[in-house]
């Protein structure tokens, strides 16, 4: 079960850091350590624990103890966005049209980390003009890629999870993307994360009839925190 991958799956495997250091070598524990999903867990939670403290075989091997904290490190990516915040959005009304026409409106946004930091939940109230709705975003980071997926579900269609957006932050910038159909015509999808290290971050979707070649923004939300 994918559950078992959580923080709290990780925990359970505590004990094992106890008898490990017989078991095995100290100078390959810790690329065992590293190379596995529940070894990078169990690491961190014996270091929060202060088991590294009490165990010098895994607190002297450095490159070690670096990699496992690598690994895992953009799994942070997101918490900027932790909290509560009004949200307006700007909104094309009709999709690679050439529409030059916007509606715009208010809404909220409450995120929060959910499998113990690895992923995170977007929770969305949308006022649009023609009546509230809620929306969902689900993300969830995969370490061996260090990419994130991004899922998106509507209340107005509860039983449809889109397809997911995957990719990562370089430089501050947040760029996903995502191969979708639009009125049965293939597509591009890009989600764009901006001005994240500000108190306004700015969240972009645009969408390509052409491979990519070109953009059409077609929905901003800039958030304010409350």
């Amino acid at each position: 079960m994918e559950g078992a991958r959580t923080w709290e799956g990780a925990r359970e495997l505590e004990g094992v850091w106890a008898v490990m250091p017989a078991l095995v070598p100290h100078n390959t524990l810790p690329s065992i350590l590293n190379a596995t999903w529940w070894g990078q867990s169990l690491f961190s939670v014996a270091c929060a624990d202060g088991a590294c403290e009490h165990n010098g075989n895994i607190q002297s091997e450095g490159k070690g103890a670096t990699a496992v904290t690598a690994d895992t490190a953009g799994s942070h990516d997101f918490d900027f966005e932790f909290g509560s915040w009004r949200v307006s959005h700007r909104r094309l009304t009709e999709r690679l049209t050439g529409c030059d026409s916007w509606q715009t409106f208010g809404g909220t946004a409450d995120v929060r980390p959910v499998l113990g930091g690895h992923a995170n939940v977007e929770d969305n109230v949308l006022a649009f003009p023609s009546g509230s709705y809620r929306a969902l975003a689900l993300r969830s980071f995969d370490p061996a890629s260090r990419t994130w997926a991004i899922w998106w579900l509507s209340s107005a269609d509860p039983h449809r999870l889109d397809v997911p957006v995957i990719g990562r932050f370089e430089q501050g910038v947040g760029s996903f993307y995502a191969d979708d159909t639009l009125r049965g015509v293939p597509i591009k999808v890009r989600f764009l994360w901006l001005r994240t290290d500000t108190a306004t971050p700015r969240w972009e979707q645009a969408m390509s009839a052409n491979g990519g070649q070109s953009w059409e923004t077609n929905w901003t939300m800039d958030f304010e925190r409350v």
